[in-house]
């Protein structure tokens, strides 16, 4: 068995010759390593990963920036390995991250989708435990401290109350992931959207709890500065009223009860409140306000 890791990239090249190191560093030689510049300014990036030498590393860059959801989708396209998992350019796999995952498909046969056990780490690497993380991480996550296999209504209704999932970690049996596609209309939410519509297919995920990778959690990352200002929540309210539609069709009440809740999305909302009225921005409290309270 092979992992593909194909890594989007686009940023700090520090950041990805760091990802890149902790791919080398694996304990498990089984893998095979795409990154994918998406017409990044300096194409440095093809020079340095040829410099290396391993025939395991491959560069592509598109000749145009084709954006988050294209490249996402072309990151599943070019794999052919059995399985395929898309980390961050700014993101590290802990030595046994292949091991891992791959330990994890051979073990339980039947399952689609492994999500290991994630530290979050600053901009220096340091580890951190920020609000939404301790949520993730002890509120809405189920318990597992051995692996779990979770499916069907059960696992929709928790990811609809709050995604706990750390999507640069993740890793898909190939065949499963390319049977679906990354919606381009929700930008904000496309990654959580591709696996609730694995799940209404009949995916099956394990919660495998060893700690394996290194999710960068930045201050002021893209979303944090659209949470802010109150932007993401209209993607993600019109996420949440399709999800509710798909998942009743399933006879899902309680996943369509969920979506339409999504008492997280809400709270998240409402942590943001007072820095927007510090900030005397009227119109991202009325919106943060606005998705917090509307029915």
């Amino acid at each position: 068995m092979l992992v593909d890791l194909v890594v989007p990239y686009w940023g700090d090249p520090e950041y990805l010759r760091e990802t890149v190191a902790s791919v080398l560093a694996q304990s498990d030689p089984r893998w095979r390593l795409t990154v994918v510049d998406d017409c990044y300014p300096d194409a440095w990036a093809g020079d340095y990963l040829r410099g290396l030498g391993d025939p395991r590393v491959h560069y592509v860059r598109n000749e145009v920036n084709r954006g988050i959801a294209a490249v996402f989708q072309q990151c599943v396209d070019l794999a052919t390995a059995e399985v395929v998992a898309m980390p961050g350019c700014d993101d590290v796999l802990l030595p046994d991250y292949v091991a891992v995952v791959l330990s994890a498909f051979e073990r339980f046969e039947h399952v689609d989708v492994v999500q290991p056990g994630v530290r979050v780490v600053d901009e220096r690497g340091r580890r951190v435990r920020p609000l939404v993380d301790e949520v993730k991480q002890r509120v809405v996550r189920p318990r597992a401290s051995e692996p779990r296999v979770l499916s069907g209504e059960p696992l929709a209704v928790s990811l609809l109350h709050g995604d706990w999932l750390y999507w640069p970690s993740l890793a898909f049996r190939r065949e499963s992931v390319q049977a679906v596609r990354f919606r381009t209309d929700l930008p904000i939410a496309l990654d959580l959207a591709l696996v609730l519509d694995l799940v209404r297919a009949g995916a099956q995920l394990l919660l495998e709890p060893t700690e394996c990778f290194a999710y960068r959690r930045h201050v002021a990352s893209a979303s944090s500065e659209a949470a802010s200002g109150g932007g993401r929540f209209g993607d993600e309210r019109d996420f949440f009223e399709e999800a509710a539609r798909d998942v009743e069709q399933l006879g899902w009440r309680r996943a369509a009860r969920a979506a339409r809740l999504h008492v997280t999305s809400r709270a998240h909302a409402l942590t943001l409140l007072p820095r927007a009225v510090a900030r005397r921005d009227a119109a991202a409290a009325r919106a943060l306000l606005r998705h917090a309270v509307r029915p």
